[in-house]
């Protein structure tokens, strides 16, 4: 998995990598250019297209007069840089790339001021105006270049990050930044690329190798990490000769109400897809026929509103909420599960029974899994204005109550006991139908039931579940929650 770092971070990793290598910070830079300008040309392979390329004074700047004079070299043929003097300050290697690109007799203008942009002429524009660092919305002669950049309504390319988005940190409700259709970045996302505000800044973004020390990297103190296919590798278990359903444990899934029968189907096929040996459903009376008519290989547990689930310990994992209702007889169903010893997956209506019971919460059991989407987060651990305090919240609270918190997101935050989150990278729009959290749940369930660790069941469920969601949408509009599931068996065989 990869290791995460701030702005502040990734400039001391920029430091180590010319200290130790050695190599000169304008190599560096160049390297990152050739970097920047291999992945901009394979979007981009039309050499008679416009291109203006906005610089300032920084290093950032220095990037983009490096790969105007790389376009250029590699054939482009109305290559024309903007250079942004609103201040005296400028770094050696900006001054050093500067230099080079008047001796390539690139076009260049000088802005002093706005009122200097005049009749830009651009089909792509690459932003290189300011790099990561800043933390507060642009102000002045700043806000009203990116405005004017902005409104010329082209696409756009910025380097590293848009010019006026925080790395990392809160994002303010009010961006006024560049608002780039793909960011290409060195090394390492931003942070604040996971995060849903981010879109209003960069559409897409793609990471590019520009050879930092690696090793210095991972070592760097860091409570976040984006998982890649090698960890969930290193965690699957192949199945092995003479194992038998026994082996892969007995999953309970607590689910389904009179007219959300649909919520329990979905979490019982996907405990099947994702190798629960066996799965129980506790769903009322009403849904026996659907279930035994659509999953046959699921044993029924029949419930009423006096059902109390006994004998706990039968079961090497338990899931409770989807489709569920909230009702006073449910509370008391939810309380009498509460009170097992073993981990509990808690999505949905359990979700929404714990914001009306806050006494419930500290008796959560330990290493347990709760899976909730915005809202339903917001609605047991208090409202938030933002993604950036939500996630701090969520570490917090699961340290402090020794739980795994799955926050549901485009790039999914799995909160460890141990204060440690993991980025699920898979997933995507086409996956944004009703039912995925009901499958989500009953692979995470069954993982459990394996006897899986709490955190392992978590990642291992969230990575798969949206890889299955990848591997659908390369032909489909959108998938549905049913397919999901059912591509998870097909998904596990291919990695391991």
């Amino acid at each position: 998995m990869q290791t995460l770092l701030t702005s502040a971070q990734m400039r001391i990793a920029d430091e180590f990598t010319i200290a130790s290598q050695p190599i000169a910070s304008i190599d560096l830079m160049e390297k990152a250019a050739r970097a920047f300008v291999q992945s901009f040309l394979r979007d981009e392979f039309d050499a008679t297209k416009n291109i203006a390329i906005f610089c300032g004074k920084g290093n950032n700047g220095g990037d983009g007069l490096a790969i105007a004079h790389l376009l250029l070299h590699n054939g482009c043929e109305n290559v024309k840089v903007y250079v942004i003097n609103f201040s005296e300050k400028q770094t050696v290697d900006f001054s050093i790339n500067l230099q080079r690109l008047d001796e390539s007799k690139c076009k260049k203008v000088v802005i002093d001021k706005i009122a200097d942009l005049k009749n830009v002429k651009a089909d792509i524009i690459i932003d290189a105006i300011l790099g990561s660092g800043l933390n507060k919305p642009l102000t002045g002669d700043y806000a009203e270049l990116v405005k004017y950049i902005n409104k010329l309504n082209k696409k756009i390319y910025a380097v590293d990050v848009p010019t006026g988005f925080p790395a990392e940190g809160e994002i303010s409700g009010n961006y006024n930044g560049i608002k780039a259709y793909k960011t290409i970045c060195f090394q390492r996302p931003k942070i604040n690329f996971f995060f849903p505000e981010s879109a209003v800044a960069t559409q897409h973004y793609e990471v590019v190798n520009i050879g930092l020390a690696e090793d210095f990297i991972q070592k760097q103190d860091s409570d976040l990490y984006l998982l890649e296919e090698s960890d969930i590798q290193a965690i699957l278990k192949p199945r092995k000769l003479f194992t038998h359903k026994g082996t892969y444990g007995h999953a309970l899934i607590v689910a389904g109400n009179t007219n959300t029968m649909g919520a329990a189907l979905l979490s019982c096929l996907a405990s099947l897809s994702a190798g629960a040996g066996l799965t129980t459903a506790c769903i009322p009376q009403s849904g026996i026929v659907a279930l035994n008519s659509t999953l046959p290989e699921v044993m029924a547990l029949p419930r009423d509103e006096y059902t109390r689930v006994e004998n706990l310990d039968k079961y090497q994992a338990i899931a409770i909420g989807s489709g569920l209702g909230v009702s006073a007889a449910n509370e008391t169903l939810l309380a009498g599960i509460l009170i097992s010893n073993q981990p509990l997956v808690l999505d949905a209506d359990a979700l929404n029974m714990l914001s009306n019971r806050p006494d419930f919460i500290e008796k959560i059991p330990e290493n347990s899994i709760l899976t909730p989407h915005m809202k339903e987060f917001d609605r047991v651990f208090g409202e938030h204005k933002n993604w950036w305090s939500r996630l701090q919240t969520a570490k917090e609270k699961a340290k402090e109550l020794r739980i795994i918190i799955i926050l549901k997101n485009q790039f999914t935050f799995i909160c460890s006991a141990d204060g440690k989150v993991y980025i699920n990278p898979t997933g995507n729009p086409a996956m944004a139908q009703g039912g995925m959290g009901d499958v989500l749940t009953g692979i995470t369930v069954a993982f459990l039931a394996q006897n899986y660790s709490s955190i392992d069941a978590a990642i291992l469920a969230c990575y798969i579940h949206g890889r299955a969601g990848d591997s659908l949408a390369g032909d489909k509009f959108v998938v549905s929650a049913s397919e999901v599931a059912r591509q998870v068996p097909i998904e596990l065989k291919q990695l391991t």
